[in-house]
């Protein structure tokens, strides 16, 4: 059974509390993923996705890309251990209508893993039978 810590992106995408909008959006386009953790030292804080990047530019003035991630943040978000199946990874995704998970292992925060890591997980598996 394929698991999480098969699947997961290990590479972390970390922005601090203080950063700008522009700031967290700049470093997920470098890293080319849709979120980054929102982190103070090991303590996962929150995380940013590309729908909260909307969200704040969505308003009628300047004032959203200079806005604060601590203010537009998912704060606790929902996550995962590594051992979890792409399957339970999938369904927690469904029913809260997100599309990144952190990765927890004995309180650490390890990696990531998407939507999109999930797809291409089920579809190999999907091909190798």
């Amino acid at each position: 059974m394929t698991t999480v810590r098969d699947v997961m992106n290990p590479d972390l995408v970390i922005v601090r509390p203080e950063a700008t909008v522009q700031q967290a959006a700049g470093g997920m386009f470098a890293s080319h993923t849709g979120s980054t953790l929102v982190m103070e030292g090991d303590r996962l804080l929150g995380i940013f996705t590309e729908r909260d990047i909307v969200k704040a530019l969505s308003g009628t003035s300047d004032a959203g890309r200079s806005s604060i991630v601590r203010e537009r943040m998912t704060p606790d978000p929902q996550i995962i251990g590594p051992e979890a199946t792409i399957g339970e990874a999938l369904d927690r995704m469904f029913d809260g209508g997100f599309r990144h998970l952190p990765v927890v292992d004995g309180g650490r925060v390890i990696g990531v893993v998407s939507m999109r890591d999930l797809a291409e997980a089920a579809t190999r598996h999907h091909a190798t039978r």
